[in-house]
């Protein structure tokens, strides 16, 4: 598509960016052009929509409902298609992993009726409701909770049906014949599979022909037919055996990945005067002044207003060592006070404090649906059809054509039909990227979708933004070299009395270093700002030169004895005329950045560097650090032409930065990452964020993008080889219906469990 664009006449330039959803066009005339790329991406791609970004909203609002009671993940694509092709929906996600609706329209209040209608109509059980603020749950879910009515129906029904047909077969296998067998064959049929044929009924009368409960029913009636009374009852009990495990699968799935990254509080101990009253975390409002005890979990955003704690921040940021908050600190909500007792006054409420903030983030990328997920709901859409006209080719054509036994060849036309449903294929994909998420959102890795994690997981090269992301961000007095008979203590004191009244970055290291280490500063008698070149000034009687060469040039000081071989900005010092020695500022580099870089070599990822800095001094960052290429002295503008070119050459790159300035690169990458501490803009660029300013995030959440796509085609295969083979068997007279309900349903749930695994990757 992008290279069809490119070709266009009046196009000098055309970049699409599949992570950002964006189309990067230079051109003469842009409305010109407009038409001539829409029906060049129409004719590749019919669903694809080209919108200037200047003005594509329109009036248009998002907004996500809670969807309940949903059969399964087919059926939710199915609705999630049908709601999209409503003239007053833009876009409609049906996310199943999470059991959330996101609707964008311009008003989605008011075309939700319209929406409730058209769920009814095919999965009549089903609920949408408005999405709860906090964790407390609905009452009707308290009552779903503590009356379990129709789990309770779903177990009986399953327990029943299982001891009639236990107790029918060993009759049967005694050698007891009696018409009566039919009789109770049919009684346990109808317990086990009653509502699943008045399901199956009621929704080929709204045309649902591909309906799982009617392809069920139609495989296990036609056993019935064919006189398998044993093998129809015997199917339906561990249809339904395995349908109720694979929905408590993917239940437990759902609340392990929701339990970790859903830190929000359900109330909260408010201050009120002398007295600690309850309040729903909801209603705690900005200015509110809470308490929070020794071992709880921070409420709401805020600042400490009384005590002195240490604050566990790995739910937040996966940083595992303890952060020290006195009175004046800002703390985050979601991290845990592990010692002292703290007052903390609300800087926000519950719906704009951290841990809410993370939930949608999460949420919202589990709505994001990466290529393999679309390819599958895709490929369901042709698979059911598919298999159950092989089924019908199967019953018919070799006892019609090659003569035969009709039951044999109708009974494997069944076990096709039991086979016929794709849920293992459309469920288990999308949970192992939102396994992908909520696994990364426990190191305080927050991926905003599984396009972000597609495409990490093609990644061949990582580029780095130098200060934030590879250094601390902050200027440190790193050595202190001295010539002739100067010693560090007076050349620091010197140069610090001098610059002791200048705001300026590396001054205000040299100052910081002189107190750490106790020296007492006097004032200068006289001093002389020099632009460009430094300060001279008078300290003691003494004169005191500090400066860079230009400086030591200025005033013909001999600099023979000058030496130095750390990277970093050199501050030289002379005292009296005499060159006394330097002192050397730079950034500090993180102290995980060299491991950080060894992990990313041991995925065979080639790492880079890009910054403004001088050559001398990225280049030493690099060596320090391991990385493998320099791109230096590069303006803002700049970097995204070196990241284009570092593109050309190695495919599918990932650029990591927190600066204002990073913000075009990270758009410009195929993959964006911010370090959370960073700017907004960089952040809202991103497609990952690092809540740490650890380097060891970068690593890591590769190692999480890879496992999720590696994990979701595993299932694919496992899946569709699985049902092949059984197929297969079954033209050669080795499978059985028994086979093919562990093809449908034993493999969903195995399936399911796998996807799960990303969680406790290590």
């Amino acid at each position: 598509m992008e290279k069809r664009i490119s070709e266009l006449p009046g196009v000098s330039a055309a970049t699409i960016t599949y992570a950002t959803k964006q189309l990067r066009i230079t051109a003469d005339d842009y409305d010109a052009v407009l038409p001539k790329i829409q029906e060049i991406c129409s004719s590749i791609e019919s669903e694809v929509k080209v919108v200037p970004k200047s003005a594509p909203a329109g009036g248009l609002k998002t907004k996500t409902y809670l969807i309940e009671n949903l059969d399964c993940a087919n059926c939710a694509a199915k609705i999630e298609r049908r709601i999209n092709e409503l003239d007053e929906v833009e876009e409609a996600v049906l996310t199943y992993a999470t059991q959330q609706l996101r609707i964008t329209a311009a008003s989605p209040d008011r075309v939700l009726p319209k929406i409730r209608e058209l769920c009814a109509s095919m999965e009549p059980d089903v609920i949408i409701r408005e999405k709860e603020t906090s964790r407390s749950r609905s009452p009707k879910e308290e009552e779903k909770k503590s009356l379990l009515s129709e789990e309770q129906k779903t177990a009986l029904s399953i327990g029943v049906g299982a001891l009639l047909f236990i107790v029918m077969e060993v009759l049967e296998h005694a050698g007891f014949e009696s018409p009566y067998l039919v009789v109770f064959y049919v009684i346990a049929y109808l317990v086990l599979g009653g509502k699943v044929v008045l399901t199956a009924l009621r929704n080929l009368t709204k045309g649902q022909v591909f309906d799982e409960n009617f392809l069920m029913s139609i495989a296990t009636l036609g056993a019935f037919a064919i006189q398998a009374y044993p093998e129809a009852v015997g199917v339906m009990l561990f249809y339904r055996i395995g349908e109720y495990f694979e929905e408590k699968a993917v239940e437990r799935s759902r609340t392990q990945i929701m339990d970790a990254v859903d830190l929000r509080p359900e109330t909260v101990n408010l201050v009120d005067g002398g007295e600690i009253r309850t309040l729903p975390a909801e209603e705690a409002m900005p200015g509110d002044v809470l308490l929070v005890r020794p071992g709880d979990r921070i409420p709401l955003d805020g600042v400490v207003l009384e005590g002195d704690s240490r604050i566990d921040t790995s739910p937040i940021t996966g940083e595992p060592v303890p952060v020290h908050v006195s009175k004046g600190d800002e703390i985050l909500s979601g991290c845990v006070n592990t010692s002292g007792q703290l007052k903390l006054r609300v800087s926000k409420p519950l719906h704009e404090s951290m841990v809410t903030r993370i939930l949608d983030s999460v949420e919202n990328a589990a709505a994001s649906k990466p290529k393999v997920d679309r390819f599958i709901t895709r490929f369901a859409r042709v698979y059911t059809p598919l298999v159950v006209v092989l089924a019908l080719a199967t019953a018919l054509l070799p006892p019609l054509f090659f003569g035969g036994d009709w039951n044999y060849w109708v009974y494997t036309a069944l076990t096709f039909l039991v086979m016929s449903c794709p849920c293992a294929l459309v469920l288990s994909v999308p949970l192992a990227f939102f396994s992908g998420i909520g696994a990364g959102s426990k190191k305080g890795i927050l991926f905003k979708g599984g396009v972000a994690l597609e495409s990490m997981a093609g990644v061949k090269a990582v580029v780095m933004d130098k200060t934030g992301t590879i250094t601390e961000g902050n200027f440190v007095l790193q050595r202190i070299v001295t010539a002739g008979s100067a010693d560090e203590t007076s050349l620091l004191r010197a140069a610090a009395s001098c610059e002791q009244i200048s705001t300026h970055p590396i001054a205000v290291s040299i100052v910081t270093a002189a107190q750490e280490k106790g020296l007492e500063l006097v004032k200068p008698s006289s001093l002389e700002e020099i632009a460009g070149e430094g300060i001279r000034a008078v300290v003691d009687g003494q004169t005191v030169l500090c400066g860079n060469r230009k400086l030591m040039d200025h005033y013909k000081v001999d600099l023979s004895a000058y030496q130095n071989d750390s990277f970093g900005t050199e501050v030289l010092v002379s005292l009296d005329g005499v060159y006394a020695g330097c002192m050397v500022i730079s950034d500090t580099i993180k102290s995980d950045a060299r491991p950080a870089v060894a992990a990313l070599k041991k995925q065979n990822i080639v790492t880079a560097m890009l910054t403004g800095d001088a050559q001398n001094s990225a280049e030493a960052v690099a060596k320090e650090t391991g990385i493998d290429e320099v791109h230096a002295r590069l303006l803002p503008q700049d970097k995204l032409s070196a990241l284009k070119k570092i593109r050309e050459k190695y495919e599918s790159v990932m650029f990591v930065g927190d600066g204002i300035n990073d913000a075009p690169v990270l758009a410009g990458a195929d993959v964006g990452a911010a370090m959370g501490s960073g700017a907004d803009a960089a952040i809202e660029a991103a497609d990952v964020v690092y809540m740490t300013s650890s380097m060891s995030a970068i690593p890591d959440s590769l190692r999480i993008a890879k496992a999720a796509v590696a994990i979701s085609w595993q299932n694919i295969v496992f899946a569709l080889a699985v049902k092949v083979i059984v197929m297969i068997l079954g033209l050669c007279g080795f499978a059985s219906m028994w086979m093919a309900v562990f093809a449908d349903t034993g493999v969903a749930m195995l399936c399911v469990l796998n996807s799960v695994r990303v969680l406790y990757k290590k």
